[in-house]
């Protein structure tokens, strides 16, 4: 089910690609606000992502970029600096401005041409962060949790808005337009490409991780923020990927999905398809009139020509040419992304693939940026589906979802573990809804604030600066007759405490059966008679009674797991494992019938092995509750004894 809403959000995305607007929107809109902007002007012109109200980066070098005719000297004034360039061949002029220190006082750029000047005003100094990723980072927040509380509280005049408009694709150019753009998800336009000023209506419709993610660091630092949401639902990771850096990857899943796409761009035909969906009208048609409910009479078959999946959204490369490269170059803080829903639908070779590519495209985006070590923020995938319990533990677990989750973390891990001082990372699996859209943003948003203030602002004391944001970290693992001993890098508590039980470990012997983790912490006999037992809050033991001789684990392993585990701030341990097993093959392989396609064998194993695990379950859950029954009936029998004797 949330496959088929997922891809019809992907198909409505895809119809919002026309950003004309028509006639009859136009004049249900303000006159004063009916004026679009292309990406490049005539004559002079700069960059629309420089505009009136809008952030410049403070201490780094600003590049400042536009066009004017050929020739033509260029002069930008601003902050005291006065620079001088000259229009190259192909238009194109760039001239680059000093660091500056920050600035809350708004100033005015000038930019001067031949015959006109532009004016850009009330210009701040401060941070700019760009929000990438698809639909769960574009959530508004005014549809969230106490979004409406965000909303009437949001006049924050150091904080600026910009919404980066979808782009045309491989055709998008070092800019983008100011424009009005349909969304039929919605069924309304939304305005793009504008910089605002902060305030409870400019918000409304901003990304709610975003918002709170820059409230929370401008409240704590004072320093003017920018924020670009450059995210677009319904997307995949390699279409954020610059397509000359897919190329260069050598994993097998990559090169076959770049294949894949290949192979489905030079096979489709215009011409058949306007076909097949003038075939389709007519069926519609002869439906409709054969019911008494005919088609309107002015309505006409399907006439156009569509491209086809060479303008799919999420054709690899596509998102990042459309979105990205008109802000190459463009001076910024960091990048929050948040993304994954998408990619999880291809199965456990789709995970591979999404690890092969997720650090490459981490490192083009700071290379479009100018920052090799630009920090950058991982927020995992977040919660769908309902929640995995006691009772329904194992079903959950067959999902491509915590795969994806680990090749996020695990990105994280390289990165962080070679000494990269700007990667970061935020779970968001413990903020449970059982919608993809979960709207407990909020929380999120502060995550991502938390670990850009202690590890790019300093706000918190060094001493404890990584408890604030860095998940607790597997440091050793010693598995011992029935148990598995974990050593953390840091003490673990329950999140909510209510009854102390650590929950969200499964372990698995060598017949890859998972059952749920006894989980308690290490105990250490005293040494002496006198001593008392000492307790390890950093060391886990792992055990159950249905795994005699464990191997491996798990933690937080579901689309909506049960997991209660973090440090002593309240930073959950991310969703890992030790071993290695495939999705297709956990417990057991599954022949597939020959010549079944791709798909359908996904399908086909799925089918079959959500069986098995609810078998496992079922059969656990009779083991436990026979268990217990053993266990009370000599209690029930000394009690109905007692009873007898007092008659």
């Amino acid at each position: 089910m949330i496959r088929t809403l997922c891809w019809s959000f992907v198909f409505l995305l895809t119809l919002s690609a026309g950003v004309a607007r028509s006639e009859q929107a136009r004049q249900k809109m303000p006159e004063a606000d009916v004026v679009d902007v292309p990406a490049i002007g005539e004559g002079l012109c700069v960059s629309n992502v420089f505009q009136t109200n809008m952030v410049l980066q403070r201490d780094k070098p600003v590049n400042i970029w536009g066009w004017a005719d050929s020739g033509e000297e260029v002069t930008v004034h601003f902050a005291d600096q006065t620079l001088k360039t000259t229009a190259g061949a192909d238009r194109f002029w760039q001239v680059t401005l000093a660091p500056m220190p920050a600035n809350a006082t708004p100033q005015t750029m000038a930019i001067t041409g031949k015959e006109r000047t532009i004016t850009l005003e009330n210009i701040l100094i401060g941070d700019l962060w760009v929000l990438g990723g698809q639909s769960n980072m574009e959530f508004p927040i005014s549809n969230v949790d106490d979004g409406e509380l965000e909303l009437v509280s949001a006049n924050f005049p150091q904080i600026r808005l910009l919404t980066v408009p979808q782009g045309k694709g491989f055709d998008s150019v070092r800019s983008f337009e100011r424009l009005y753009e349909w969304s039929a998800w919605s069924g309304r336009h939304f305005r793009k490409g504008d910089w605002d000023v902060c305030t409870p209506e400019t918000v409304r419709e901003f990304s709610a991780i975003g918002y709170v993610f820059g409230r929370r660091v401008h409240m704590a630092t004072g320093v003017p923020i920018g924020l670009i949401d450059a995210s677009i639902g319904g997307t995949t990771l390699e279409t954020w990927t610059p397509i000359d850096v897919l190329k260069k990857i050598e994993g097998e899943e990559t090169r076959k999905m770049l294949k894949d796409w290949e192979d489905r761009i030079a096979a489709y035909d215009p011409q058949a398809d306007l076909q097949r969906r003038i075939a389709n009208y007519e069926r519609e048609k002869q439906r409709r009139a054969a019911q008494g409910n005919p088609l309107p009479p002015d309505s006409k078959p399907p006439s156009d020509l569509r491209p086809g999946p060479a303008a799919d959204r999420n054709r690899p490369g596509y998102c990042y040419a459309s979105v990205i490269r008109p802000l190459e170059g463009l001076a910024v803080k960091g990048v929050l992304f948040h993304q994954g829903f998408n990619n999880c639908f291809n199965g456990s070779a789709g995970a591979r693939m999404y690890y092969q590519v997720f650090g490459e495209m981490i490192r083009a985006w700071r290379r479009a940026f100018n920052d090799d070590h630009l920090p950058f923020c991982i927020i995992s995938l977040c919660t769908a589906g309902e929640p995995q319990t006691w009772e329904n533990f194992l079903k959950p677990m067959y999902d491509v979802g915590p795969f994806i989750r680990e090749a996020q973390y695990k990105t994280f891990r390289d990165f962080y573990d070679k000494g990269d001082p700007g990667i970061g990372f935020a779970s968001t699996y413990d903020l449970r809804k059982s919608w993809y859209h979960p709207q407990i943003k909020i929380p999120a948003g502060e995550r991502a604030a938390k670990w850009a203030l202690a590890s790019q602002y300093g706000v918190f004391p060094d001493r404890d600066a990584l408890l604030y944001w860095l998940p607790p970290t597997v440091e050793e693992v010693i598995v011992s007759g029935n148990t598995i001993r974990l050593k953390l890098s840091t003490e673990v508590k329950t999140k909510d405490d209510s009854d102390g039980k650590l929950l969200g470990f499964a372990i698995a012997g060598k017949d890859r059966r998972f059952y749920p983790a006894k989980v308690e912490y290490y105990t250490e006999s005293p040494s002496d008679n006198n001593g008392k037992p000492r307790t390890f809050q950093n060391i886990l033991v792992l055990s159950s009674p249905f795994v005699p001789e464990p191997l491996h684990y798990r933690y937080a392993w579901a689309r909506n797991p049960m997991g209660n585990i973090v440090n002593s701030r309240g930073v959950p341990l991310a969703t890992q494992r030790s071993d290695d097993w495939i999705l297709e093959e956990t417990p057991e392989k599954i022949p597939v019938p020959p010549d079944m396609p791709e798909d359908a064998a996904r399908r086909y194993i799925g089918n079959h092995l959500m069986k098995v695990l609810e078998l496992i379950d079922l059969e656990r859950r009779l083991k436990e509750t026979q268990a217990t029954v053993s266990e009370l009936q000599p209690v029930v029998e000394k009690m109905r004894a007692e009873m007898e004797k007092k008659r």
